[in-house]
C-alpha cells in the first residue's frame, strides 16, 4: 500500500500541475485486494505526503491514516464494487464542469472516445458525497471508463493509477475540443458505423 500511497501523491500533483483540479477539489484512489489507498479530505493534492493518505476497507472502514478520507470516498467505494477496477480519479477540470453543467452526455467526436468507451454518460445530479451520488455515478460508468457528474466534474477508472489518469487527461481534452467545436459551429458526431470501422481497422493485422 505504500507504493499506492506515493502514486497518490506523483498523480495528485500532476492533477493539480495540469489544473485538473483546484485547491483541495479532487480526489484519487487505488485498490490492493480489500484495501484502498486514498487521498486524505481537505489537503490541497499539490502538498499531499504518502502518509497523509488513509487506508480503508472495501466496507469504507478506515485502518490506517490519522486525516479522514476524502468526502467522495464511498463513490470510489461504489465503483470498485460496480467496475472491479482498481483505481478511480475525480476531477474538477474546466471543460469537463463546463460540459457536465450543460449536457446530458458527451458525443463521440472524435475516435479517440472509443478508449473511455464512446459517448460518455452525464450522472444526474446529487449532493456531493452522498450515496444517491454515488449510485449514479455507478450507473453512469456501467460499460464506461468515464463518467462526468452534473454540476460537478469528471470521474475515470483504470488498471491502475497512470491508466486512470491517463483517461481523465483525455477526458477533458474531449470535451474542450467540443466545447471550442460549438464555438465554430455544429460538432459533427461520429456515427456507429464509423465507431465501428475504427475498431475493425485497431484490431486488423497490417499486411505481411
Amino acid at each position: 500500500m505504500e507504493e499506492l500511497r506515493r502514486q497518490l501523491c506523483d498523480y495528485g500533483r500532476r492533477a493539480a500541475e495540469l489544473g485538473l483540479v483546484i485547491g483541495t477539489s479532487g480526489n484519487l484512489s487505488a485498490r490492493d485486494g480489500d484495501f484502498v489507498a486514498v487521498t486524505p479530505s481537505g489537503v490541497a493534492l499539490d502538498r499531499l505526503r504518502p502518509e497523509d493518505c488513509p487506508i480503508v476497507r472495501l466496507d469504507g472502514t478506515i485502518v490506517e491514516g490519522e486525516l479522514p478520507p476524502s468526502s467522495e470516498t464511498p463513490m470510489h467505494l461504489a465503483v470498485y464494487a460496480a467496475t472491479g477496477t482498481t483505481a478511480v480519479v475525480h476531477t474538477h477540470s474546466v471543460f469537463g464542469a463546463v460540459v457536465a453543467t450543460t449536457m446530458t452526455e458527451l458525443p463521440p467526436i472524435h475516435y479517440n472516445s472509443l478508449l473511455l468507451g464512446g459517448s460518455v454518460r452525464v450522472a444526474e445530479y446529487a449532493t456531493y458525497g452522498t450515496p444517491e451520488l454515488a449510485a449514479k455515478v455507478q450507473e453512469a460508468l456501467t460499460g464506461k471508463q468515464a463518467a462526468l457528474m452534473a454540476n460537478h466534474g469528471g470521474v475515470t477508472i483504470g488498471a491502475g493509477l497512470e491508466k486512470a489518469f491517463e483517461a481523465t487527461r483525455l477526458l477533458e481534452w474531449l470535451c474542450e475540443v467540443y466545447v471550442r467545436a460549438l464555438g465554430v459551429g455544429t460538432p459533427t458526431v461520429l456515427t456507429e458505423e464509423q465507431l465501428a470501422d475504427v475498431i475493425v481497422r485497431a484490431f486488423t493485422p497490417p499486411p505481411a
